[in-house]
């Protein structure tokens, strides 16, 4: 059984209790005294408004210069087969663009390293977010302004919250320079984006 965050806060994820402490996603009706049809019909509905509730809330605090002070709340959310929609801000970032991503683990036992590459469960090479050839994870970069502020308002149809290619309990990254969007020619181009080091992350988990 999956374990996910009981409510909705900003955390140090250098503290691992901080996302070890939850409690169990469950539905609390008993569908077994409904006509098939409406049964299915409520487990959809269920399934609909338990995904329409999903964030994450992430920060990052370890020693460094990069890193320091860096915090911030996204909030994933989607409604039936639609695209994800995802919206927050981080602050504590340098002016500019910085890389925005989904990575394949919900690790952070040894901080930001530990949440593994891109998420990209279909093999494919790095790109912007309306590449066809593109990993799943790759959202493109977000602005931070000059009080070191980035808004966030994506909306994207490859990071769905259920299925075989859910992003819960994977894990949300933002780097410190900017994705080239694999069109930059350097060695990292098609793997990362150039995108550099690792600032922030936060596990991405259902909220109740």
């Amino acid at each position: 059984m999956l374990l996910l965050p009981s409510h909705q806060s900003d955390f140090d994820l250098t503290d691992r209790e901080s996302y070890r402490r939850g409690s169990s996603v469950h539905v609390d009706w008993t569908l077994s005294n409904f006509p098939p049809r409406f049964s299915s019909l409520l487990r959809r509905k269920s399934e609909e408004e338990r995904v329409a509730k999903s964030q994450i809330a992430f920060s990052s605090r370890r020693r460094g210069r990069l890193s320091e002070g860096v915090k911030g709340t996204i909030f994933f959310s989607q409604e039936g087969d639609g695209p994800t929609s995802v919206t927050g801000s981080v602050s504590g970032l340098k002016p500019g663009l910085h890389g925005f991503h989904v990575h394949a683990l919900g690790d952070t036992t040894n901080g930001c390293m530990s949440t593994g590459p891109h998420f990209n469960p279909t093999g494919k090479e790095h790109g912007a977010p309306q590449d066809e050839n593109r990993h799943a994870g790759d959202l493109g970069n977000i602005t931070a302004g000059a009080d070191g502020v980035a808004n966030v308002n994506v909306s994207d149809s490859q990071i769905p919250l259920t299925g075989a290619h859910s992003i819960i309990g994977r894990a949300v990254v933002v780097h410190a320079d900017p994705d080239d969007l694999g069109k930059g020619g350097h060695e990292l181009s098609k793997t990362t984006g150039n995108a550099g080091g690792r600032v922030a992350c936060g596990i991405i988990g259902l909220q109740g």
